[in-house]
């Protein structure tokens, strides 16, 4: 799939008819007891794009449903008394096959993703976990694919291998077949004064040597000239990927959430996100999230969800 450029009205519209095409993703949302956290998968639903299955307390949803005009019919609700023990039943109904998506409620993060980590019940796999942000910025060919901005603080080496390869991986499900993968620091030359530029070279030299696979990496790179093939050609430098880099891999958390914040704040960017690296895709959605960019949380998530589940048919035919 390629996504549209920047003539089309919303990058987002393309995801949300892809995800359409989906067949039956089940998606897990935990403890949706507040309006945002309710109306986004319920319309998702209505939409086409995934299957609810709501867990929380029954009574407290459907006081939510009627106070603020949301149907319910025909949406599966599994009865738990708090937040604590909708997070553990989501998980528990993922682990047992009943849902390819997990998504959070109104429930705090750290409370939803302690379920998620647990290492006797929990979602993790060999990667680590791993968030990207889906953003449609107005007036940009591409989208931007930000990661990771709200999971690994200060993530080491390995780790942003993970970070790269849950990227790439998920760009896959979306139909890019190879990534243009731009590592960020502050400056595009190697430094020792600066640790993100060793790293990033780091990482493309594993990329070299097949320890990350599927996608174009370089870096460093400086965000002008990750992202503006002007700014690239002013420094000198080539490539497929220097200023037309889709993935913007960020030096830490900080650094993550001030770019995204700041495109989100300043040029007026949509924000969707998925939180890879898990046995599932899972959403983790913020309050501040309208409903349009919950929608195409949810699309990113089913496409990848569905990705997952052709792959995985592919291996057992083999």
């Amino acid at each position: 799939m390629t996504l549209p450029n920047a003539n089309t009205p919303s990058k987002y519209d393309m995801l949300i008819a892809r995800a359409r095409e989906t067949h039956d993703v089940v998606t897990v949302v935990a403890h949706p007891c507040d309006e945002p956290s309710l109306r986004g998968p319920i319309e998702a639903g209505r939409e086409g794009l995934i299957i609810p299955l709501l867990v929380g307390p029954e009574a407290r949803i459907r006081a939510v449903a009627d106070e603020c005009g949301i149907d319910l019919a025909g949406i599966e609700i599994v009865d738990v008394p708090h937040s604590h023990a909708a997070a553990a039943t989501a998980v528990k109904l993922i682990c047992q096959g009943k849902g390819e998506v997990l998504m959070k409620g109104s429930l705090h993060t750290d409370e939803f993703m302690r379920e998620i980590t647990s290492s006797a019940t929990g979602l993790r796999t060999g990667r680590r976990i791993s968030h990207v942000f889906v953003m449609d910025v107005p007036g940009h060919q591409d989208t931007l694919f930000i990661t990771d901005a709200a999971i690994n603080i200060f993530p080491d080496l390995e780790t942003k291998r993970d970070i790269v390869q849950n990227a790439i991986d998920l760009l896959h499900s979306l139909g890019i077949e190879e990534p243009r993968v731009a590592i960020l620091s502050a400056v595009e030359t190697v430094t020792g004064k600066i640790p993100s530029t060793i790293e990033a070279a780091a990482l493309c030299k594993m990329a070299e040597r097949g320890q990350i696979t599927g996608g174009l990496l370089e870096g460093p790179l400086a965000f002008d000239n990750a992202i503006d093939p002007e700014a690239a050609r002013i420094k000198n430098i080539g490539g497929p990927v220097a200023g037309r880099a889709q993935v913007l891999v960020v030096p830490d958390l900080e650094a993550g959430n001030m770019l995204a914040k700041n495109l989100s704040f300043l040029a007026h960017a949509d924000a969707a996100g998925v939180v890879l690296g898990a046995r599932v895709p899972i959403v983790l959605t913020s309050r501040a999230d309208s409903v349009r960019t919950r929608l195409a949380s949810c699309a990113v998530a089913a496409i990848d969800a569905e990705a997952r589940r052709k792959r995985q048919s592919m291996v057992v035919a083999q």
